[in-house]
């Protein structure tokens, strides 16, 4: 492994870390930087395709270690003195339905772009992969927040949990993230406006797309590796590193990230968000799209 392109890859695992759970888009991100040649990671087109998604793997871990009490249905409880059990049994499992419930909606959810995703994932990552597409995407649902959080703007948005949101509204969050197959979209930004349509509160529907993301990234990041290790037979030692390190530091940096959006949404709108995305889909312009098509 070069010591430049170790640089390039923790850069990478940053900018994933920090943008996955904002709904700024980081496959767009990560797409754009690459694309700047200073930083471009030397590395074949296959890998790099796959590593973009894999990456992914590190901001999964972190939802899993923030949200384990909340994710994981099986717990450890004492046993009541008036409880029949062997003799010496102090503890016992016991099943939280509330949370299979949960994972049962994140299911659903996943089901829309699971389908889509498999059927044209070639011809998305063929036509749509472009500064153009990304920087229009950037700015369309830019706007799209603003106009969204000005609508609900001093609104009591009903559902303030994610245990009351139900299985029709988890399908409808479901196809909104059908959306974000597109680069620039963002998988959060896509649900985050589903949810806030539907009237799920900022705090609940940030959660959830947490959650969704689970499914969703290991799905994707199973189909890439097997593509990958299909077409390539394996990894060689520096490709291998430049994933983990990548993976590792995306882990490090979504734990700071995601704790900082859960705060933000308790007293801020998304609105910041989308004067950001619309600001950087006008530099991506200004500075990717434009010059080569005067040149």
């Amino acid at each position: 492994m070069e010591f430049i392109e170790i640089l390039k890859v923790i850069l990478l695992g940053i900018v994933e870390g920090i943008t996955e759970w904002l709904p700024v888009s980081s496959t767009g991100h990560m797409l754009l930087v690459d694309a700047i040649p200073a930083l471009t990671l030397t590395a074949s087109a296959t890998f790099k395709e796959m590593f973009f998604v894999v990456i992914q793997l590190g901001a999964i871990l972190a939802v899993v270690v923030l949200f384990w009490n909340k994710l994981f249905p099986w717990k450890r409880e004492r046993v009541s003195e008036n409880t029949e059990t062997p003799s010496g049994v102090k503890r016992r499992i016991v099943t939280d339905k509330s949370i299979l419930s949960l994972w049962g909606k994140v299911l659903v959810a996943c089901v829309p772009a699971g389908v889509i995703g498999i059927l044209f994932d070639d011809l998305l990552e063929t036509y749509l992969h472009t500064p153009l597409v990304i920087s229009l995407t950037l700015i369309l649902y830019g706007v799209a927040f603003i106009v969204i959080e000005n609508y609900n703007k001093n609104k009591d948005l009903p559902l303030k949990t994610t245990a009351e949101i139900t299985y029709k509204h988890a399908l409808i969050i479901g196809a909104f993230q059908v959306l974000s197959l597109i680069p620039g979209t963002s998988r959060s930004g896509a649900t985050i406006l589903g949810a806030l349509l539907i009237g799920v509160a900022r705090p609940a529907g940030a959660e959830f797309t947490f959650f969704l993301a689970i499914p969703v990234m290991a799905g994707a990041s199973a189909i890439k590796l097997l593509k990958f290790l299909l077409d390539n037979g394996g990894f060689t030692g520096a490709e291998l590193g430049y994933l983990a390190i990548g993976a590792i530091v995306a882990f490090a940096v979504s734990l700071i990230a995601i704790k900082f959006l859960m705060k933000f949404v308790q007293k801020h709108d998304f609105k910041v968000f989308g004067w950001y995305r619309i600001a950087l889909g006008a530099v991506v312009i200004a500075t990717l799209v434009l010059p080569p098509f005067f040149a």
